[in-house]
């Protein structure tokens, strides 16, 4: 399903942790914070796994997966926190599509 996806970072409600994918240790220290408050966030709200990825062509994708018999995961919830996530977030994402094209994807 993500065979050919490069995970930046994810969240989980089931495990209560935050991972940043540590080829992205160099982005700026603000951030990695923004990241991780963005994702512990909206576990917190919705439940679930969020996981951002780079997809093949450098865009990035917003998933989120709960698991089979998790009656607590708000899927309609999690679908509109994405929606206002994207919106809210549009210039950081931008900037993260950007510097993963130009470290990642040699283009400028």
């Amino acid at each position: 399903m993500y065979q050919d996806a490069v995970v930046l970072c994810s969240a989980s409600k089931y495990t209560q942790k935050f991972y940043l994918n540590p080829d992205f240790e160099g982005l700026p220290e603000q951030v990695k914070q923004e990241l991780k408050i963005m994702c512990v966030l909206f576990t917190e709200e919705a439940g679930g796994i969020i996981l951002l990825m780079f997809d093949e062509n450098g865009n990035l994708t917003i998933t989120t997966e709960a698991d089979e018999g998790d009656l607590l995961y708000d899927e309609i919830g999690a679908h509109l926190l994405i929606k206002r996530m994207r919106s809210d977030k549009r210039e950081l994402f931008l900037q993260l599509e950007q510097y993963y094209a130009l470290f990642f994807l040699n283009e400028e």
